[in-house]
């Protein structure tokens, strides 16, 4: 898990961390924004429901899940991961998806988390971001327009999830938890590369990446790669493996991407790094590898990365 992804530190675009250190980054939970003006008469919901006192919020919340379930269908798709991406209203996603997590789906408890990744820094404090919203477009820089946008979409996708619903490192943890001891491969993956394995011995840590490179799964594949970088070296059970380096951790997001992933220029991912991360491409038609190789890999280390790829798809064994 990544709420702020670790590619930050090379291959910042946007001055984001300034941006937000100015409107007030809620990180740890810490508000720090400038005093709410009045709100207008057509104001958002989400702005008008973050700063009601708490009974009315919670009766509006009420309305608006009950609202919410009469116009969106009871099941779920066959392809569960399909509807993180488009537009899709993750808050009634994400109710969905816990019922059949409940009922013991895997895919549907990892599926939560991700959407719990996505909309955390929004629902630290949904009115708060909004204003934070409009600072950044008051600012006139040229990165702001760019970085507004991607938190705009967050927003759309997340309204509904409010502060009180706790979408903060431990809450998804604890979801990747479930979803790793259900049998899901990404969520395991997951927790290994948040410093938090289900087991920690050389072994496992080995024959962890191992099946998910034999699995070919993409989310797998994203999922580990930030214990694949940097994290991992000096790790002598991940000799010979693509591990230890910042090379490393991209060739696994690529890998990804090569085998599935939606890594598009409207993807989730591309639309995470730049709303909660700041890693934005200023060119909107981007990809995630087009953007890869473009801001965080010189010429010189093309072919290296193509190479790490490579070893990363290919079958292993026969398999």
């Amino acid at each position: 898990m990544a709420l702020v992804p670790t590619l930050k530190t090379w291959m910042l675009v946007v001055p984001a961390l300034a941006l937000l250190g100015v409107v007030g980054y809620r990180a740890g939970g810490h508000v720090r924004h400038a005093d709410p003006a009045p709100a207008a008469v057509d104001a958002s919901p989400v702005v008008a429901l973050a700063s009601a006192p708490a009974q009315a919020q919670q009766l509006a919340r009420q309305l608006l899940t009950a609202e919410r379930g009469n116009a969106i269908p009871s099941g779920l798709p066959l392809d569960i991961r399909a509807d993180i991406e488009g537009d899709t209203d993750l808050f009634a996603y994400a109710q969905r998806l816990q019922l059949q997590a409940a009922n013991g789906n895997a895919e549907a408890a990892w599926m939560v988390s991700r959407v719990y990744d996505y909309c955390a820094t929004y629902a630290m404090d949904p009115g708060g971001y909004q204003l934070d919203n409009a600072l950044l477009s008051g600012m006139g820089m040229t990165a702001s327009p760019i970085m507004v946008q991607a938190r705009e979409r967050v927003a759309r996708r997340c309204d509904g999830f409010v502060s009180s619903d706790g979408l903060g490192r431990q809450l998804i943890l604890t979801q990747r938890l479930q979803a790793a001891k259900a049998g899901n491969l990404a969520a395991e993956a997951s927790l290994f590369a948040d410093g938090q394995p289900l087991q920690n011995t050389p072994a496992y840590r080995r024959g962890l990446v191992e099946r998910v490179m034999d699995s070919r799964d993409p989310e797998a594949y994203m999922a580990l790669s930030t214990g694949m970088g940097q994290r991992a070296s000096g790790d002598r059970a991940l000799d010979g493996l693509v591990a230890g380096d910042q090379f490393s951790e991209l060739a696994w997001r690529l890998a990804a991407c090569e085998l599935g992933m939606a890594c598009g220029a409207d993807s989730v991912l591309m639309n995470n790094f730049c709303a909660n991360g700041g890693i934005c491409s200023q060119d909107g038609g981007q990809d995630f590898a087009t953007f890869v190789y473009d801001a965080a890999v010189s010429r010189q280390g093309a072919g290296k990365m193509k190479t790490l790829v490579e070893k990363l798809i290919k079958q292993r064994n026969g398999r």
